[in-house]
């Protein structure tokens, strides 16, 4: 089949640096189809509608952004947990500090070796839902992934896993530009914990596409790193069977430019969907969080809560939609998005959305933002915590509705020791 001719030169140009696509083994078809989108719908820019708030262009140049590499002393993310520990480096698999993927109990294998083989179940999922989260809204760096994803892990999960799995992403060179792409399938019943952490690469494009069966459960969670320079593009598709429950929370703090999109589709009946996120960024900072939610099925619920702290600058995005279709009746849907701007320099920008075509539900969303409250601050104050210590306390507190969406304590407690760090790292 020919290839469509492509919609503008910076698709040539991003093409051309990225390579050859792979054209043998399962997902050959897959990535082909990926190809001919990407070319057939142009990159995004600031025209789009979902792109109005956030630019694009260091995500979509051939070359890539110098992000330097940031060195920390900082004990490992979730180190006190007993986990399966995945480790890429700049994008590439490092079997040699990773754990022994046997441990975890469940079926763990790297895209880049899937890719190979003719016959493979993740033919069934690969660019899959992906395709599918391309309706109503394009998602062209996403279809760029599935195009020319070069790693990523593949899992297959039958049972309660013995572990979580964690991956750990590694950045080593100040101009590394690592396209991953993860395939999770979740078997009726199942349940899996998957932790993320690091910054992945300068400039980082990484796609997760999850398929939770009936009764499955998918528990997730994710901290992007410190790097203060580093650039990055996630999406998470997913798609729920009946009673199935799907719970993410992602939390951010620095780089110059981050978009995180999640695109879930609940398909079975009393199906269970809860994102949220926390991010705290200063200075030059731009932090995008952009979520889609299908509600396709009987009395589902979805939950989206997402805080930002923003200072000297900064600026925050969150762009959050829930649709509801004709026979989805019963739908429980709730969001909420709120900023804490700690100057007059730092922006929010939001665009939460209602689409319902069912007439017995329950919805709602919300958006606010403003400043540290001055008679909370006062009392503080008075009872003799220096104003520094005041603002980052009433900070976490601000946080910790999206904080508590983590079901697992031990989680919950390290991420919110990171905070604190990092706040005190920026008092002084």
């Amino acid at each position: 089949m020919a290839l469509s001719q492509p919609k503008d030169a910076g698709v040539v140009a991003l093409i051309d640096a990225l390579g050859a696509v792979s054209d043998t083994g399962c997902l050959a078809a897959a990535r082909a189809d990926a190809l001919t989108r990407v070319r057939a719908t142009g990159l995004p820019t600031r025209r789009d509608e979902y792109w109005r708030y956030t630019r694009p262009d260091t995500l979509t140049q051939a070359e890539v952004p110098t992000a330097a590499v940031f060195a920390h002393d900082d004990a490992p993310m979730f180190g006190e947990i007993d986990q399966v520990r995945l480790v890429f480096v700049d994008g590439v698999f490092d079997p040699a500090a990773s754990d022994d993927p046997a441990l975890a109990g469940i079926v763990i294998e790297r895209l880049a070796e899937v890719q190979q083989r003719d016959i493979h179940w993740a033919k069934e999922v690969y660019g899959k839902l992906e395709t599918a989260g391309q309706t109503p809204v394009a998602r062209p760096l996403a279809a760029l992934n599935t195009a020319f994803a070069t790693d990523g892990i593949v899992l297959h999960v039958t049972g309660k896993a013995g572990k979580p799995v964690s991956i750990s992403y590694l950045h080593e060179n100040d101009t590394s530009d690592a396209i991953l792409h993860h395939v999770i399938r979740i078997d009726a019943g199942a349940d899996l914990t998957l932790l993320e952490q690091g910054p992945g690469a300068a400039r980082l494009n990484k796609v997760m596409e999850v398929e939770i069966g009936d009764g499955g459960a998918f528990h997730h969670v994710q901290a992007q790193g410190r790097d203060h320079e580093r650039r990055a593009v996630t999406h998470t598709f997913a798609r729920l069977g009946t009673e199935s429950r799907f719970k993410s929370f992602t939390l951010t703090v620095n780089g110059v430019m981050t978009r995180n999109e999640c695109i879930i589709e609940l398909t079975g009946d009393d199906a269970v969907a809860h994102v949220a996120g926390a991010s705290v960024g200063d200075g030059n900072f731009h932090h995008d969080d952009t979520v889609f939610v299908t509600h396709d099925a009987l009395n589902c619920e979805s939950r989206q809560v997402f805080k930002k702290v923003l200072r000297n600058g900064a600026t925050g995005v969150f762009q959050g939609k829930i649709l509801v279709k004709k026979d989805a009746q019963k739908t429980d849907g709730y969001q909420i998005s709120q900023a804490l701007l700690l100057d007059g320099d730092s922006q929010f920008l939001a665009k939460p959305e209602l689409e319902i075509y069912a007439d017995d539900v329950v919805c709602s969303h919300g958006s606010t933002s403003g400043a540290i409250d001055t008679d909370s601050l006062f009392y503080l104050r008075s009872r003799g915590v220096p104003v520094a210590e005041a603002t980052d306390l009433m900070t976490l507190a601000f946080l910790a509705e999206a904080i508590d969406e983590i079901d697992d304590p031990a989680l919950a407690a390290d991420l919110l020791s990171r905070l604190q760090g990092w706040l005190a790292r920026r008092r002084s």
